[in-house]
């Protein structure tokens, strides 16, 4: 149940990278959105899920790595 659970916490954001992507992708190609009232604000929205998806997922695997000891010297607690 654990894994499901950690699974479910890496995909949700993982969707949200990937619908930041679609959404930067739309406004290079002129596509505005339903909601979203102007092209520059679709972009931004978009690099906003974007970023916070990859930080969550980098976060979540560097925090995993860092307690089974498997990273480099620098990056281990003092």
């Amino acid at each position: 149940m654990k894994r499901i659970i950690a699974l479910l916490i890496l995909v949700i954001p993982g969707f949200l990278a990937g619908y930041g992507i679609k959404l930067m992708r739309d406004m290079t190609f002129g596509i505005l959105q339903r909601p979203i009232p102007f092209l520059w604000m679709q972009f931004l929205i978009g690099l906003i899920f974007f970023l916070g998806g990859l930080g969550f997922v980098a976060g979540f695997i560097f925090h995993r790595d860092r307690k089974r000891n498997k990273v480099q010297t620098r990056f281990t607690k003092k």
